[in-house]
C-alpha cells in the first residue's frame, strides 16, 4: 500500500481513529526506527524491574560467598 493510499485513507476516518492511528505510527517509530536500527523488543537487563533489588542485602554484598555458603547447607551430608 503506498503512503498516499495511507493517507488518503487516515484522512478519511474520524477524529478519535485518526488519533489512534498517530498514537500507532509513533509506536511503530520508537521501536524500529527512532535508533536508527530494528529492535527485536527486547530489554536490557539493566531495564528490567528486578535489576539491583537485591542492592540493600547485607548477606548479598559477597555475591560468590553467599551461593557457596547456600550450597554448603544445601549439600552436606546429615
Amino acid at each position: 500500500m503506498s503512503e498516499s493510499t495511507v493517507s488518503k485513507k487516515i484522512k478519511k476516518l474520524p477524529p478519535e481513529a485518526k488519533q489512534q492511528a498517530q498514537d500507532f505510527v509513533d509506536f511503530l517509530y520508537e521501536r524500529y526506527v527512532k535508533d536508527g536500527t530494528k529492535k527485536s523488543g527486547k530489554k536490557s537487563i539493566l531495564e528490567s524491574s528486578f535489576f539491583g533489588m537485591w542492592k540493600d542485602r547485607e548477606d548479598m554484598q559477597d555475591s560468590t560467598a553467599w551461593v557457596r555458603k547456600v550450597r554448603k547447607s544445601q549439600w552436606s551430608n546429615p
